[in-house]
């Protein structure tokens, strides 16, 4: 997925600059799987901790491709600090938010809302409308890191697996996280291909929709059979010895807390879009307001009054609140920074431009062709940015002269080619694998299968719409 940090650079670029191979493409290919053969081995059969594997993942591939090893370092430090400071920082705050929300009892009032309206059978419909709309403004680490605590307590209180209730939920996020604007990725194809952003807003939703459904509800209700998972106890209330907690904060204040940095972000989002002068006073405050770890801070701080105070905690069980959120993120911080680092060693490889440029020579569809071209990159870069980026650049000489409807249609094929299967080069894959406490196997079972199905059933709405429109 796409990393905070990553995601403001996409969107400061005008035009984006392709890395050269260092080396033949058989050569990188080559590197490219002893790399993840060697992350997979160290992880599966030594046993390794994934962010010592993920390190030696990176120096294999620089090795194999012929670099020199400061240059890996340098790559795998760049990719590493880049992630940290964004995705990092999310995950921090978020985690601060969850644990407020699971001390406070909100999100047990949330959880005792869905589940009292909601059958056993429906509860994974339930939550795919929770990531979708929670995923609608909100970048992917974000939706995730703040809906853990519930999908958690939601898993407990109904008895259906973790990842049954889980994957609907993942698939509602990365949906909107491919296929909609404002989103950094649909946007800048948007902005890079000349597409109508409200045909492409309009567009992106009627994608995301059925491919949801498929890749969430019911690709979950198989992966749960497959992959048994009890919710573990990362958030699990903790609210003292003193005195049992006299109250919970009402849904109403609960849900506000969720959903001001939704608002907050949705807002500048809009506010970008339909106030085109960078400079007018009320956009720069929305700009300022709606920055992802701007919102989270806040949320943070609103949370400690509305939720904290709101359930009758004093000063102190807030601070110890806020603490105890922390160690357990620790370890995930670091293993989902050392997959940024791994990403950045195969973007600086330049393998994800040498398999654009020969997905280019393919005599075949415009919209299959810029799927493909998404789909190549992004197993190879790990990075949905990149191979957005990439692919809707060299897309630029066959978009000239198409109709606004199949150009928005190109952007739409490129987002849905950006989603496919997520693996152990993807930060993504490594925040997926920490908090559902899964195995690799597991991971790509559950994750990286979703994913998947996600990108494919995209393509073929795409390809439906296409025939229609």
């Amino acid at each position: 997925m796409m990393a905070g940090a990553d995601m403001v650079a996409v969107l400061a670029a005008d035009t984006p600059e392709l890395t050269e191979p260092v080396a033949p493409g058989w050569q990188l290919i080559l590197a490219f799987l002893v790399g993840i053969a060697v992350i997979v081995v160290l992880i599966t059969v030594v046993k390794l901790h994934p962010f010592l594997a993920l390190i030696f993942g990176g120096l294999a591939v620089g090795f194999v491709a012929g670099e020199n090893l400061t240059t890996v370092l340098g790559s795998f430090t760049d990719g590493f600090g880049t992630t940290a400071a964004g995705v990092g920082i999310l995950i921090a705050l978020g985690a601060m938010f969850a644990k407020l929300l699971a001390d406070s009892g909100g999100a047990d009032e949330i959880v005792d809302t869905i589940v009292g309206h909601s059958s056993p059978r429906m509860l994974p419909w339930s939550m795919a409308l929770v990531g979708a709309i929670i995923g609608l403004p909100m970048f992917f680490e974000i939706g995730l890191v703040l809906l853990m605590p519930v999908i958690y307590l939601v898993a407990r209180r109904s008895g259906l697996s973790l990842i049954t209730v889980g994957i609907p939920a993942l698939a509602g996020l990365s949906a909107m996280h491919g296929f909609v604007p404002p989103h950094p990725g649909p946007l800048t194809a948007v902005q890079l291909l000349g597409a109508d952003l409200g045909i492409t807003l309009a567009l992106g939703v009627a994608v995301a929709i059925p491919t949801i459904v498929v890749a969430g509800p019911l690709f979950g209700k198989l992966a749960g059979r497959w992959v048994p998972v009890e919710a573990p106890d990362t958030f699990d209330p903790d609210r003292g010895d003193d005195a049992e907690q006299a109250r919970r904060p009402a849904f109403g204040i609960t849900l506000f807390s969720v959903l001001l940095p939704v608002v907050l972000m949705m807002g500048k989002a809009l506010v970008d879009i339909f106030i085109e002068d960078k400079n007018n006073w009320f956009r720069l405050i929305f700009d300022g307001l709606g920055t992802p770890v701007v919102a989270l801070l806040i949320a943070v701080i609103v949370g400690m009054f509305t939720l904290g105070r709101g359930a009758g905690m004093d000063r102190a069980a807030i601070t110890k609140c806020i603490e105890s959120s922390l160690p357990p993120v620790a370890g995930i911080i670091l293993i989902v920074a050392a997959g940024g680092g791994f990403k950045q060693v195969l973007v600086d490889s330049g393998i994800g431009t040498m398999l654009a440029r020969w997905a280019e020579d393919v005599n075949i569809s415009v919209l299959i062709l810029a799927w493909v071209l998404a789909v190549l990159i992004r197993l190879a870069t790990g990075s949905a940015t990149v191979a957005t980026i990439t692919a809707s650049s060299l897309m630029l000489g066959l978009v000239e002269g198409l109709p606004s409807s199949e150009v928005s249609l190109v952007v739409l094929a490129v987002g849905a080619g950006s989603l496919f299967f997520s693996h152990v080069n993807d930060a993504g894959f490594w925040l997926v694998n920490q908090f559902f406490r899964l195995n690799v196997v597991q991971t790509i079972k559950t994750w990286s299968i979703m994913e998947t199905i996600l990108s494919v059933s995209g393509l073929v709405v795409v390809l439906l719409l296409d025939l229609i429109i």
